[in-house]
């Protein structure tokens, strides 16, 4: 969801005011995602990298959070959407974390979609957190290290039961992944679009999902369509 401080820069307001908006696109956007049979959305709503950001501006972010677990929760309970953070814990406001906690605890049995948050997110941490977790298994004597397979690997990371994204999309016109979800998107189609997310609006999501639809995901494999034995004849 990239792009908030920027659209509120051109408009001549706060940067906060860019994060307010933005906040609004997540609730039209997680209806859009319904209306289309989407499984799971991620928003990527906060890096490891972003303490760095001025204190005042982390803070609003923090409130903006805590408002949204507040009111939002209870509508998300009735719309049968399940509500997930990954991330780190720490350093996180312990306010945050307990609300985070009874959100999920209350929404953990519905079915319609599941909502996730990346909340103190970076992927390459993830790796690593991955990675000590297994060693650690390993020398309880819980696991065999050479059993490790890829699915095995998955379930040691944050998004261990959800499914691995198919489809990633990125506003504000910047054309990179910024440490999110690496090990996850391997085989995800990308879509980047010019839009700040506060101008990111349904009409928005469902052209990326007709753009997706138009795409031909072989996974390593060829084209439908081409003859290999051709070659061979």
């Amino acid at each position: 969801m990239d792009g908030n401080g920027r659209w509120a820069k051109e408009k001549g307001f706060s940067r906060v005011i860019g994060h307010h908006e933005g906040a609004k696109r997540v609730k039209e956007i997680v209806k859009a995602a319904i209306e289309s049979g989407v499984e799971a959305v991620t928003f990527f709503a906060f890096s490891t990298e972003n303490w760095n950001r001025p204190k005042y501006e982390i803070r609003m972010l923090m409130r903006y959070l805590g408002n949204f677990l507040d009111k939002e929760i209870e509508q998300l309970s009735k719309d049968n959407i399940r509500f997930l953070v990954i991330g780190r814990p720490e350093p996180m406001p312990k306010y945050i974390l307990e609300k985070i906690r009874k959100a999920q605890e209350k929404t953990q049995n519905n079915k319609a979609l599941t909502m996730v948050l990346a909340l103190n997110y970076g992927s390459r941490q993830e790796i690593v957190d991955a990675a000590k977790r297994f060693a650690e298994n390993v020398l309880r004597g819980q696991v065999n290290a050479n059993d490790l397979d890829i699915e095995g690997f998955n379930s040691y990371f944050y998004t261990a039961n959800l499914p691995d994204p198919d489809l990633l999309i990125r506003t504000s016109g910047e054309m990179r992944l910024s440490n999110f979800l690496l090990w996850q998107l391997s085989y995800a189609e990308l879509y980047f679009v010019k839009k700040y997310w506060p101008d990111f609006k349904r009409q928005d999501f469902q052209e990326a999902i007709l753009e997706y639809q138009k795409r031909e995901r072989r996974f390593g494999g060829v084209q439908r369509g081409i003859n290999d034995d051709k070659e061979n004849n």
